[in-house]
């Protein structure tokens, strides 16, 4: 055995105690690094999410500790990571929608007032954060991000977007048993969409969900979607819920906001995780886990989520639960989106590399459960639009895509129903999509 002498110095993080390894055996190089709860991190992507640290987060005037591990800093509105975006440098804060939201139109049906009154007296979804504490008027509260979760993220600089993909070829099937090449590759959808129109808004109401997402870069999402522009290089904005471990670090049902303006390649993000969406609102923390879940056989909790362009300012305004307006992006993001969408979706989508591959990801979609009329999959209601009217509509023209019809599938009910009702979902893996 040869003789000789290893150091390899491995560094940990701040606050933490410094470690030499000797080692006695042949010469070998171990190359510096930190050490960051058992794992090994070069130090040029430490200094990559320092960087991205010092861009996203700001002084705190309070801060909350949540039951579930998350950290909410309550900022100054206006010192919020919105306006380290470039085309958002000298941006005026819009503090609530110029459009009266409140006002009821002639197209709500019986169905929607009923259901409004209910509402009042039901047990609504909550963030669990809230259990812990609130923010004070004049701020907003940000999820802190961790130091771990960017560092285990694939790519720092893209950490919070959807993963880009070109579009695979794979032939989709859609209600009328059309074949079309919806499939985005590793990304797998079942949805309502609507097209045809000038979409300024959509609404509607999401059944929380707690599915299994199997491997710590897969997701899965359930959201209102407005979408313009090629396939290639689409721009979007949406809202729902997501099971996202990549960005979040757990399997909780979060509520999210996401946007991009190039089909994910350069653009956009989750929440707050990148400059760009401008958040009014002090009472709904983004990515912030949320309660109570739906179960089988137990009552549908619902989050109501509303997406609508103001006619003044351009901004698109996220509504939550048809009372919160908590924030919009600015329409100097966008391109064709800064004037109108051209179509809107409804539905759940799974990301994983093993999307149209054998053997599948065991990724749900839903609440893991294929679509049913009875009740016992993912399912959205009160689904309406913003097309040539300020008025919001039920959609005229309609039509079910599914990217796998065997791993997860869709069923739209508008026949001897008051409102029309979209079921969606699936268990991913299983004897008929192995």
């Amino acid at each position: 055995m040869g003789k000789g002498l290893c150091c390899g110095e491995v560094i940990r993080l701040r606050g933490m105690k410094m470690m030499v390894i000797m080692l006695g055996v042949t010469v070998t190089l171990i190359r510096c690094g930190v050490l960051v709860e058992g794992d090994l991190f070069s130090k040029h992507k430490i200094l990559e999410v320092e960087r991205k640290l010092t861009q996203l987060r700001r002084p705190a005037v309070k801060t909350i500790q949540s039951e579930d591990g998350d950290i909410i800093d309550c900022i100054d509105i206006y010192k919020q990571p919105a306006f380290g975006h470039p085309a958002l440098r000298n941006h005026t804060i819009q503090m609530a929608p110029t459009y009266d939201l409140t006002k009821e139109t002639k197209t709500m049906t019986k169905m929607d007032r009923l259901k409004k009154r209910s509402e009042q007296s039901s047990v609504t979804v909550k963030q669990t954060w809230q259990k812990s504490g609130s923010c004070p008027h004049g701020t907003i509260p940000v999820r802190r991000i961790r130091k771990k979760d960017l560092l285990r993220a694939s790519s720092v600089k893209d950490y919070g977007r959807k993963k880009h993909s070109t579009l695979s070829g794979h032939v989709a099937e859609s209600s009328d048993n059309k074949s079309v090449y919806l499939l985005r590759a590793n990304h797998s959808k079942a949805i309502l969409l609507t097209e045809g129109y000038r979409y300024t808004g959509a609404k509607g109401d999401i059944k929380v969900c707690a599915p299994s997402v199997e491997l710590d870069d897969e997701y899965t999402t359930s959201q209102v979607c407005l979408i313009n522009g090629p396939s290639f290089a689409f721009e979007s904005v949406e809202s729902g819920w997501a099971v996202n471990p990549s960005v979040y670090g757990d399997r909780n049902t979060r509520f999210f906001v996401y946007w991009t303006a190039d089909g994910s390649k350069q653009t956009g993000c989750f929440d707050l995780t990148c400059p760009g969406f401008v958040q009014t609102s002090h009472e709904i923390a983004l990515g912030a886990a949320i309660y109570p879940i739906s179960v089988p056989d137990g009552l549908p909790y619902e989050i109501i989520v509303y997406i609508f362009k103001d006619p003044v300012t351009s901004n698109w305004w996220v509504q939550y639960g048809e009372r919160i307006n908590i924030g919009y992006w600015p329409p100097e993001l966008f391109f064709a989106l800064s004037y109108h969408a051209t179509g809107v979706e409804w539905g759940g989508e799974v990301y994983s590399s093993r999307v149209g591959t054998t053997p599948h990801t065991k990724t749900d979609m839903g609440n893991g459960r294929f679509a049913s009329t009875a009740g016992f999959s993912g399912v959205i209601t009160r689904m309406r639009i913003h097309d040539n009217s300020p008025a919001l509509k039920i959609p005229e023209w309609v039509e079910t895509y599914m990217d796998e019809f065997n791993c997860y599938d869709a069923i739209y009910v508008e026949d001897y129903v008051e409102d029309p009702e979209f079921y969606y979902g699936g268990p991913g893996r299983n004897y008929k999509c192995p």
